[in-house]
């Protein structure tokens, strides 16, 4: 799930100009596997209240309550299954990390993996939506649209037998690439880590280009599929990193793809628009 202040993937946002990120703001949540659920509402200012701890989002919201972060859901979810998706989930890091990482040399996007290594427990009003495991809590800023400066990324974070590893790899529209990569402990400490090489995946039900990093020799493949779209693929994917096989979530985005213009009523139709909101 991801909670947006200025909605990057909402085509209500791209056509308003983008001058008001508070007014573009949603709770996206999605599940997977038989009867999985997707919601991302784009509600207007009179939806978003926040404190240094809180952030509300019309009837959705995430707090800190000590050292959990507790975010209680309850959206509707798009077409074509419409329902209501109503619960709890409580994100325990086991540390917080001071890592910032520069997306662009300006600093005008920057990743902040807050909790690359959690606890998650997850209470869902549908059966078998009840669980607990590992999580991963982290944020995105920018001041900038995604497409005005990226054509491609992927990001990948994978469990360790210590904690977890992540690669952010991105081709910038001036042609210049970042990729970076960092191992991080369950205390919080990190480092940044020798690359291993890129190594292309199979494309996703869209035909989205995938590629990850691992050792030398291994080809990484596809271990659940979790949520395609024209321009983004997120999955499950087993990978080989120092010699052990380990599977973690990849996401893969096309920012050409989702620039073309006819995207964006496709998009509508699976972010609807509600303005208004009055909070009890």
């Amino acid at each position: 799930m991801i909670g947006f202040i200025g909605s990057v993937f909402s085509p209500w946002y791209k056509w308003s100009g983008r001058k008001n990120p508070q007014n573009n703001v949603c709770i996206n949540v999605a599940t997977y596997g038989p009867g999985g659920r997707f919601t991302m509402t784009d509600r207007g200012t009179p939806a978003l209240r926040q404190t240094a701890s809180r952030l509300e989002v019309g009837p959705s919201s995430m707090r800190w309550i000590g050292d959990q972060l507790v975010i209680d859901i309850d959206e509707v979810s798009s077409p074509p299954l419409v329902s209501r998706v109503r619960g709890q989930i409580r994100v325990t890091p086991s540390a917080i990390t001071g890592v910032e990482l520069p997306l662009t040399p300006d600093g005008a996007h920057v990743w902040r993996p807050f909790a690359p290594k959690s606890r998650i427990e997850v209470d869902i009003d549908r059966p078998g939506w009840k669980w607990s495991g590992e999580g991963y809590f982290d944020a995105n800023f920018g001041t900038r649209a995604l497409e005005d400066d990226f054509s491609y990324w992927t990001w990948g974070r994978y469990p360790t037998a210590n904690g977890a590893t992540c690669f952010y790899d991105a081709t910038r529209l001036d042609g210049s690439e970042l990729a970076a990569g960092f191992a991080f402990e369950a205390d919080g400490t990190a480092r940044e880590i020798p690359l291993p090489p890129k190594a292309a995946m199979k494309r996703s039900l869209w035909a989205v280009k995938r590629e990850t990093r691992s050792d030398a020799g291994y080809v990484p493949t596809q271990h659940q599929n979790m949520l395609d779209a024209p321009f983004y693929s997120r999955s499950a994917v087993r990978t080989k990193l120092d010699g052990v096989e380990t599977v973690g979530v990849h996401e893969a985005l096309d920012l050409t793809r989702f620039r073309h213009p006819l995207l964006k009523p496709m998009l509508a139709v699976r972010v609807p628009r509600r303005r208004n909101w009055v909070f009890g």
